[in-house]
């Protein structure tokens, strides 16, 4: 979808159209959930905290999330794609890639289904969508973004060399700022430039992800559409109004994250081998500490107690703290037989 829950307002809205206009928190401590296209004319994204946002656009409009609305409008796009496939699989609320080789309608192009859709997609909400069409995951999620908004791009097997030799490195997923820098200073610019490398020179330099990497860019990812996509991590995080210093503040805020995590635990059904925490610094550094046990965490007691020992440990936080986060990985579901029991003792 196009600016998704920008677009969601400004349809629901009409006094937001055609102006800058973000979701998200107004405050200083607030971030860009979505930004309108006439925001991001401003150098707006997500993930942009708010007072940033705010300067650069004076005029800025901020409007509160309202994810039960975001939630119905998805749940309407994933109707119209269960017409076409049941080979679904959601990315997020805004995002899913459908695997149309057997359609139900038995239509032969690919490229005719996608249309479609954008045009029901747009009669059932009034928004916009935009679609990629390929032969692998990998480049029907970069198409998608190719001709935004409103826009369809097909990748052919024929033509796909050559639409990865000019595009950029910051267009390939996985790839952020730290790594594509990393590349450029290597004169890595295009994927074209990262397909001459070797496997075993990408993996050298960029780690697991270096064969990740090579597999993408000649197009060997086996990566298949799986509407039962397991889920790999759950988590929750906490910004402050105010910078956090004392040990007691950064306790206090580790205990309700964790009962806010284990919530969320209890509502998917699932327990977890590795536990990591997040720190934001005032200055917007981020570190990260895991642990990983041999059984599950399942019981907040024990998420508790390790959370507390990656706080403390080796050191506290050493500056002003913003943000605290904890996720949960190696996720497994809860089967009857994995739940604790007490013993019976005879005496």
């Amino acid at each position: 979808m196009d600016a998704f829950f920008a677009s969601v307002e400004q349809r629901d809205f009409p006094q937001y159209r055609g102006k800058p206009l973000v979701v998200g928190g107004k405050k200083r401590r607030g971030v860009v959930a979505a930004a309108s296209y006439e925001a991001r004319k401003y150098g707006i994204h997500s993930a942009m905290p708010s007072f940033i946002a705010a300067k650069k656009c004076p005029h800025l409009i901020f409007a509160r999330p309202r994810f039960e609305v975001y939630k119905k409008v998805s749940n309407q796009i994933n109707d119209i794609f269960k017409q076409y496939t049941d080979l679904v699989e959601p990315v997020s609320l805004d995002e899913a890639y459908l695997d149309v080789t057997n359609n139900k309608k038995g239509i032969s192009s690919a490229a005719e289904i996608a249309r479609q859709i954008k045009s029901k997609i747009l009669a059932t909400t009034s928004l916009t969508a935009s679609a990629g069409v390929s032969f692998n995951k990998f480049l029907a999620k970069v198409a998608s973004d190719y001709r935004k908004p409103n826009g369809i791009t097909v990748v052919t097997p024929e033509n796909a060399a050559k639409f990865l030799t000019n595009l950029p490195i910051s267009k390939i997923p996985g790839i952020g700022k730290v790594t594509q820098k990393k590349m450029e200073e290597m004169g890595i610019y295009t994927g074209g430039q990262l397909r001459d490398y070797s496997e075993e020179f990408l993996s050298y330099h960029f780690g697991k992800v270096g064969a990740h990497y090579f597999r993408l860019t000649h197009l060997s990812s086996s990566d298949t559409v799986s509407p039962t996509r397991t889920r790999k991590s759950i988590g929750t995080e906490r910004t402050f109004l105010e910078d956090v210093t004392t040990e007691t503040e950064m306790t206090e805020s580790i205990v309700d994250i964790c009962s806010e995590l284990k919530r969320r635990m209890d509502k998917a059904n699932v327990c977890g081998k590795t536990l990591t925490l997040k720190i934001k610094y005032s200055d917007f550094t981020i570190l990260s500490r895991s642990r990983t046990i041999m059984d599950y965490f399942m019981d907040e007691v024990e998420l508790l107690d390790m959370a507390i020992e990656l706080l403390k440990r080796p050191t506290l936080p050493s500056k002003p703290v913003r943000l605290l986060g904890l996720q949960l990985s190696g996720l497994a579901n809860i089967t009857i037989d994995m739940l604790p029991y007490q013993l019976r003792l005879k005496f």
